[in-house]
């Protein structure tokens, strides 16, 4: 699957374009804008460093459509509604665990203060270090011109494709 996400002048929505390795593209309006960094790419970014599959990003790779996205183009596979809806279901408590990750790595990045229990799957170690990617991933959102894109890989994704952040791209 791949990701892209668009660097906007200002605090307006960004649409980030999925594109599924079934062929079905969506577009999923999140918050975000300006120099920070979008919350959907926060999440990507975490659950890539942290090797997190059955997180956000993960239930989107195997089917999930959330509330947020539209789709774009390709044909969607038999009973995708239904598929997601299952998978929503099945993965909640999953799902749930990432968006508190990101969170608390987010506020690690921002040396914001995180109780030592927030997390008890990864070692401070770990979290610190995706912090620390995530700071430097916030420097380099920020010096993308507005309408420039970043561009991520997930893992297992079509064969020739790059696993994790393949930076920032130019204007298409």
């Amino acid at each position: 699957m791949r990701m892209t996400f668009e660097r906007m002048a200002d605090r307006r929505p960004v649409e980030t374009l999925v594109e599924r390795d079934d062929g079905v593209v969506y577009a999923m309006r999140a918050a975000g804008g300006g120099p920070d960094l979008p919350h959907d790419l926060v999440h990507a970014l975490v659950e890539l460093e942290l090797g997190v599959s059955d997180g956000i990003w993960g239930a989107v790779a195997d089917g999930v459509v959330w509330g947020s996205m539209r789709h774009v183009s390709g044909r969607r596979p038999p009973h995708a509604a239904e598929r997601s809806a299952r998978l929503q279901k099945e993965r909640g408590d999953r799902i749930m665990a990432a968006e508190h990750l990101a969170d608390v790595v987010r506020r690690l990045s921002r040396g914001e203060p995180v109780p030592g229990d927030a997390v008890s799957r990864y070692p401070r170690e770990t979290l610190e270090r995706a912090a620390t990617a995530l700071t430097a991933a916030e420097a380099r959102w920020a010096a993308l011109a507005p309408g420039e894109r970043w561009v991520l890989s997930w893992p297992g994704s079509t064969p020739g494709r790059s696993r994790g952040a393949r930076g920032p791209r130019g204007r298409r």
